[in-house]
């Protein structure tokens, strides 16, 4: 049954990844997984614990001998409870998701974002790359990669007539989205779950990921400046469209909305209350202001600006693709296969932590990066300090990989599922055009942060502590901003409080 949870997970994947070709909804899937692995390890739940892989059971049973009775109601308890810790997480996560959405498609519906895309109206390719993709660089940082995605590919329909051209100019969005959203505490549902979970904090990724990011983007964009040439051409504009929105309401919505998105880290920072509280704080502001505003409108108007309208909107179906992936990928570290997968990947990898946050980046270009990074979260402990630590170099590199390695393949991230199906984008193509131009940007982005820790000094001075060591009545004397390095033999001086003050040596 142990294995069988996992063979229900890869066919879920399976059916996630061709979910295209089967016509079948990659939510269906997800939360078909995400009930069944969990159905499975409540069922089955004392003979799979009884394997030893999990954590969490290994440390609650320790010391106790358990009857077979005992064993198996505890077991189911056990389950129980596991099952309502992680529910507890993924709300959060889910709640963030929907206020954020709810907020940004109100800004659209009361065209916010024209006022942005009015402002581009040149016609040369590499110049309108460079525009388009600084410009959903930042706007992927201040709202998350997705949503940017879905605006900034409205808006090439309105400036790109040819399909071919669309895709190339959608999937250059798409590396930029995923760029941008990764040094950006919620650009991304990757990087907002290490910010939720206390991997990260929002100063930090933004300082430390930030520069290796801009390369990701730039990268390609430096290759494309020497290989596109010519004009894009401009379809024909349809001014019929009704606007129930002046220029100053528009300017109104979209500074009110973005400043909501801004103002939630520094909500969670202030109140030290959940990122997604300061998501519903500000959707409930700009929902009052969109309230107040229409009351001196048409029934027309009304109807079509109603918050209530724009709720219609949001993608409940990615909602539930989330709650269902992150469901699956708990079962399964609550059951101890993401222990297994911890070990192997430290054994293939030699524990170098850049081998395996680039592995880790890989694979979110086959599969869904939100499985990968929630994996990740549960196989590696948050450490007291040094790599695993808080803006450790583990947690840093894996917001960047996660976030931009998505970009390799269409199916790897959100925003490029989000653009395959806007602007049904094959998946073939994709890897013949784009996928090596990401590819480039993405090591190259490695690179850049290898090299800013080295001259920053955190690769070579950092605490690596790979066994816990528990010492309650000792103190490692170590004199202020000197760092040590635990091995497995290793010599320490331990101050031990007595009353003669002396000094213990420990081997």
């Amino acid at each position: 049954m142990f294995i069988l949870m996992v063979i229900i997970f890869v066919l879920g994947y399976m059916a996630i990844a061709l979910e295209h070709p089967l016509k079948l909804d990659k939510a269906a899937s997800a939360l078909a997984i995400g009930t069944l692995t969990w159905a499975i390890y409540a069922l089955n739940s004392v003979d799979i614990l009884s394997l030893g892989y999990s954590v969490n059971w290994n440390e609650l049973v320790n010391g106790y001998n358990l009857d077979a009775e005992q064993t198996k109601e505890v077991a189911s308890h056990f389950v129980k409870h596991e099952l309502g810790h992680h529910l507890t997480e993924i709300a959060e996560i889910l709640f963030f998701l929907l206020g954020a959405m709810t907020i940004v498609e109100t800004i659209d519906q009361h065209n916010g974002f024209k006022l942005i895309t009015d402002k581009i109206t040149t016609t040369k390719k590499v110049k309108l790359l460079w525009i388009l993709s600084v410009l959903t660089f930042f706007m992927s940082a201040a709202l998350d990669n997705l949503t940017t995605t879905i605006v900034m590919v409205t808006l090439l329909k309105k400036l790109i007539e040819d399909k071919e051209t669309r895709w190339f100019f959608a999937s250059i969005i798409v590396i930029s989205a995923n760029a941008g959203g990764a040094w950006s505490p919620i650009g991304d549902v990757t990087t907002i779950m290490l910010w939720i979970g206390g991997q990260v904090t929002a100063a930090n990724i933004i300082v430390m990921v930030f520069i290796p990011s801009v390369v990701a983007m730039v990268a390609p964009l430096l290759i494309l400046t020497f290989t596109q040439k010519g004009n894009v051409t401009t379809p024909k504009t349809d001014n019929n469209s009704k606007i129930y929105t002046t220029s100053g309401e528009q300017l109104l919505f979209l500074i009110v909305g973005v400043s909501a998105l801004l103002f939630v880290p520094v909500f969670k920072t202030v109140t030290h209350l959940p990122p997604y509280m300061g998501m519903l704080l500000g959707l409930s502001i700009i929902w009052t202001l969109s309230e107040v505003l229409n009351r001196k409108r048409g029934d027309e108007a009304t109807q079509f600006l109603a918050v209530t309208n724009v709720l219609k909107k949001v993608d409940i179906p990615t909602i539930l693709f989330f709650l269902g992936i992150l469901s699956a990928v708990a079962s399964l570290q609550s059951a101890g296969h993401l222990t297994i997968v911890s070990k192997w990947l430290d054994d293939v990898t030699g524990q170098n932590i850049y081998l395996i946050d680039t592995a880790i980046g890989l694979l979110s270009s086959i599969v869904d990066n939100v499985p990968l990074v929630a994996g990740s979260m549960g196989m590696y402990e948050i450490a007291h300090s040094g790599t695993f630590g808080v803006d450790g170099v583990f947690w840093e590199l894996l917001a960047y990989t996660a976030g931009t390695g998505g970009s390799i393949l269409i199916i790897g991230s959100a925003a490029g599922v989000a653009a395959m199906g806007m602007e049904k984008i094959d998946f073939v193509w994709y890897m013949k055009k784009i996928s090596l131009l990401a590819m480039v940007g993405y090591f190259a982005g490695i690179g850049t942060y290898y090299v800013q820790e080295m001259i920053l000094g955190a690769d070579q001075h950092v605490e690596e502590i790979q066994h816990v060591i528990e010492a309650p009545d000792h103190i490692i004397d170590v004199p202020h901003g000197t760092h040590i390095k635990l091995e497995s033999k290793m010599y320490l001086k331990l101050r031990k409080p007595s009353e003669d003050n002396s000094e213990a040596h420990a081997e």
